[in-house]
């Protein structure tokens, strides 16, 4: 316990999170982590919106390909997805809100796996309000920089953050969910029992390493150069 709380106290101090929120750090990886939150907000069937998996997006967050399922997700929920702009090759946020609209998800997601741009959150949660769903932001790939400040931060605008943390904040094979206070149950009961057993407690104490770690000027320094090398 002492381990898990000292993880969570690390990761709200390099988020800068404060009582609103909530941190479990016991799912297994990040795909993990997205189906508990997929579990703990949406009924079967309900409607997710995400980024293609073509344009940038990523499995677990429902995907079908030529009439198949591919995904427990997309197995489970009704997908659907936006893309980047044909010619600019970003995001036209007019255009999601657009397709939000139309479409009505339960659940927006931003975040994937190889979209090199920063993300307007604001916008996206914006979005999310006007269409009455849940705002989940997937920083798997961004997570470090953005806990060092060099890029743009969701945790103002979505209801959900999940992450990896083993790319940019150089941890273990281990993720973390932050979610509004209000939805740590719900989280927290999808994991376990929703979905696993018992807790890694040597990832989670590897992951409060990591995030000691992520807290130092060193970390901060490294970060602005990876940025400023991209």
């Amino acid at each position: 316990d002492k381990v898990e709380l000292l993880a969570i106290k690390r990761a709200k101090k390099l988020f800068a999170l404060g009582d609103r929120w909530h941190v479990n750090v016991k799912a297994l990886s990040a795909a993990i982590a997205n189906f508990c939150v997929l579990n703990a907000l949406l009924e079967p069937g309900q409607k997710i919106m995400a980024m293609h998996l073509m344009h940038g997006g990523h499995l677990s967050h429902g995907w079908d390909y030529q009439g198949k399922k591919v995904t427990i997700g997309a197995r489970m929920f009704t997908t659907v997805r936006y893309q980047v702009d044909a010619k600019t090759q970003v995001f036209n946020y007019d255009e999601i809100e657009q397709m939000a609209k139309r479409e009505k998800p339960q659940l927006i997601i931003t975040g994937g796996t190889a979209y090199p741009r920063d993300i307007n959150y604001k916008r996206m949660g914006e979005s999310a309000k006007k269409t009455g769903a849940y705002y989940m932001a997937d920083i798997a790939h961004e997570a470090g920089l953005i806990g060092a400040g060099v890029l743009s931060s969701p945790f103002k605008y979505a209801d959900v953050v999940t992450m990896s943390t083993q790319k940019t904040l150089r941890g273990p094979r281990a993720s973390i969910i932050c979610c509004k206070k209000e939805l740590g149950e719900r989280i927290d009961r999808a994991i376990f029992p929703g979905l696993q057993g018992g807790p890694f407690d040597n990832n989670i104490a590897a992951l409060a390493v990591a995030l000691k770690e992520a807290l130092s000027a060193d970390f901060k320094t490294y970060a602005t150069r990876v940025v400023k090398n991209a």
